[in-house]
């Protein structure tokens, strides 16, 4: 059997760049226009294709080295593509977040753009690594994501997901246990969650609230979102032959959630800025 289009790009989390303009774009300039100075050394924590990098390098001159961690080959061979010509401006790791190694970098500025709830229950970690890393008079600029959550802690794309499922299954959280797949709105913790989190190894400079409200064009982009941003997290719940329906009907039940509602979802959005303790 063919795989579909959705398929591979979840496979593979093909299509990144398209997909991100519907809502991680965003968090691009609003992180950039945070950053003081003129850095030396940015780095920054999933960094995907390498769009942040590459703006950043476009917007600060004094940049002599833009650094990039990123767990996905796939992901790591597109920005470096993307990012050959600044050269050796750039330096990018295949790395695990959640236990990543030691660097040679001391960065000026490190950013984390729509990745923290991937690392749920383990943040910790990256944040000690960062504080052990950052400049004396560095800057951590962190964005986290806050969809409301319901009894069962799903919301968010959670929602579009369950409205999908419970046209086979009676008991969507429940199937959500049984084969391990935590709802990323739990993955998500709330602000109250996060403030003494961080505040163990930072200072909490500053904080920045945005309304994240995603609108598609067609059932098909929202398709290819959910498949290039979340991959194969979600289509697990369902059975091989069955999950091109899958990824279909989650664009479709998007399209008709824009419908009713004007959009398909709407959260908020927090900038932390952090600073040595």
């Amino acid at each position: 059997m063919t795989a579909s289009a959705a398929e591979i790009q979840a496979r593979t989390l093909a299509g990144y760049a398209d997909a991100s303009r519907l809502r991680q774009v965003h968090d691009r300039d609003w992180v950039l226009d945070q950053v003081t100075g003129d850095p030396r050394v940015l780095l920054d924590l999933g960094s995907g294709i390498g769009q942040l990098l590459g703006t950043a390098l476009d917007r600060f001159p004094s940049l002599r080295r833009a650094v990039g961690l990123e767990r996905s080959p796939h992901r790591i061979a597109e920005a470096t593509e993307r990012l050959r010509p600044y050269g050796d401006r750039v330096a990018l790791h295949e790395a695990d977040l959640t236990a990543p190694r030691t660097l040679p970098h001391r960065p000026d500025v490190v950013t984390m753009t729509s990745v923290l709830h991937w690392l749920y229950p383990d943040e910790r970690r990256i944040f000690e690594w960062t504080r052990d890393h950052l400049a004396p008079d560095g800057a951590f600029l962190l964005t986290t994501y806050h969809p409301t959550r319901d009894e069962h802690g799903l919301g968010g794309e959670d929602d579009l997901v369950r409205t999908v499922l419970e046209t086979q299954h009676a008991d969507v959280p429940g199937l959500f246990a049984a084969h391990g797949v935590l709802p990323i709105a739990t993955r998500t913790r709330t602000t109250e969650e996060l403030k003494p989190l961080l505040e163990r190894y930072f200072r909490i400079e500053a904080t920045l609230d945005r309304d994240a409200v995603v609108t598609v064009e067609s059932a098909g982009q929202y398709e290819h979102f959910h498949a290039a941003t979340f991959g194969d997290y979600y289509s697990r719940l369902v059975a091989p032959e069955h999950r091109a329906g899958f990824f279909r009907a989650v664009g479709d039940t998007a399209w008709r959630r824009q419908a009713e509602t004007g959009h398909v979802s709407r959260m908020t959005v927090r900038l932390w800025r952090l600073v040595a303790a």
